[in-house]
This record gives structure tokens, C-alpha cells and sequence, in this order.
């Protein structure tokens, strides 16, 4: 590749409602905290580029009644980046069943997977550690996976995950 040519990279951001996906995919773009995001009806596409990689983002809703969208975007996507909210110890076991159904998708399986721990500032969230357990990720050996503690407000961790992300698909 020339020195000024890009990569595209399509990566379908899922997650559970209100875990912190649209906020994170902003903060991203951004570069800065953005103000309250409301929940995304159905799914969003968001564009930017870090470094030599230009980002497409499908910002899939979390909310139970639009998650049979996900798998419209398998076949198009490169990555995935699943984020679990820490604090929302009640709704792991359903966020570790939504992912353990995606990735048994065969139009995922080289995708490269993100876990994004997201809220860890909220206290009394569980660490990145007790996360990766409650969603069995330790059971994944099809993928490249990694889980990075996040703060979609402050940015905290993103920059990591996105460097994780962009060394799988040079």
C-alpha cells in the first residue's frame, strides 16, 4: 500500500440497550465527551478515519425489539465491537446469550471481536475481568478477541480498542 491510501473497515457495534454504544462511536468520531445521546431507533451508520483507517460504524439498538436487525449487517461487516454495560450486573446473562447467538453466525467468523467494558466509573461495575467471565469469553476460540475496560464519557480505553482493532486487519 502507498504511503497516503487507507483501509476501509466496516465493524457492527452491538451491545444491549444503554450500554454505551452510540456514545462511545461518538466520542470516537469527536475526539470530546459529547452531550446526552438518545437511544438509537433501529441502526446508524457513522464514518471516520484514525490513523490509516477509515471507520464505518453500524451503531446497532441494544433494545430487545430491534436486535433481530443485527444479523442484517453480518455479511458486510469486518469487525465487531460488543459492548457490555459493567454495571448492569441483572442483564449480563442476556448480554452473553446475544453474543454467543451472533458469533455462531457464519458470516462473523473471521471478524475480529472488541469487548468493551464499558462504565467502569459507575460504582460497584463489575472489573474487565469478571466481564470476560460472565460472557464466557474464554469459550471463544474461532476469532481474535480482546475485552478493554471503557469509559465511552471520558474516552477512557477506546483509543486501546481501536489500536486492537486496526492491528487485526493490517
Amino acid at each position: 500500500m502507498g504511503g497516503s491510501s487507507s483501509k476501509q473497515l466496516r465493524v457492527l457495534v452491538v451491545g444491549l440497550d444503554n450500554a454505551g454504544k452510540s456514545t462511545i462511536i461518538q466520542h470516537m468520531k469527536a475526539k470530546e465527551a459529547p452531550s446526552e445521546i438518545p437511544p438509537t431507533p433501529g441502526f446508524q451508520v457513522e464514518k471516520f478515519k484514525k490513523g490509516k483507517i477509515e471507520f464505518t460504524m453500524f451503531d446497532m439498538s441494544g433494545s430487545a425489539k430491534y436486535r433481530n436487525l443485527w444479523e442484517f449487517n453480518y455479511k458486510n461487516c469486518e469487525a465487531v465491537i460488543f459492548v457490555a454495560d459493567s454495571a448492569d450486573r441483572i442483564r449480563m446473562c442476556v448480554a452473553k446469550n446475544e453474543l454467543e447467538n451472533m458469533l455462531q453466525s457464519p458470516e462473523l467468523k473471521p471478524c475480529p471481536l472488541l469487548v468493551f467494558a464499558n462504565k467502569m466509573d459507575i460504582t460497584g461495575s463489575m472489573n474487565h475481568s469478571e466481564v470476560s467471565e460472565a460472557l464466557g469469553l474464554a469459550e471463544i476460540h474461532d476469532r481474535p478477541w480482546t475485552i478493554i475496560s471503557s469509559n465511552a464519557l471520558t474516552g477512557g480505553g477506546l483509543d486501546d480498542g481501536v489500536n486492537w482493532l486496526s492491528k487485526q486487519v493490517e
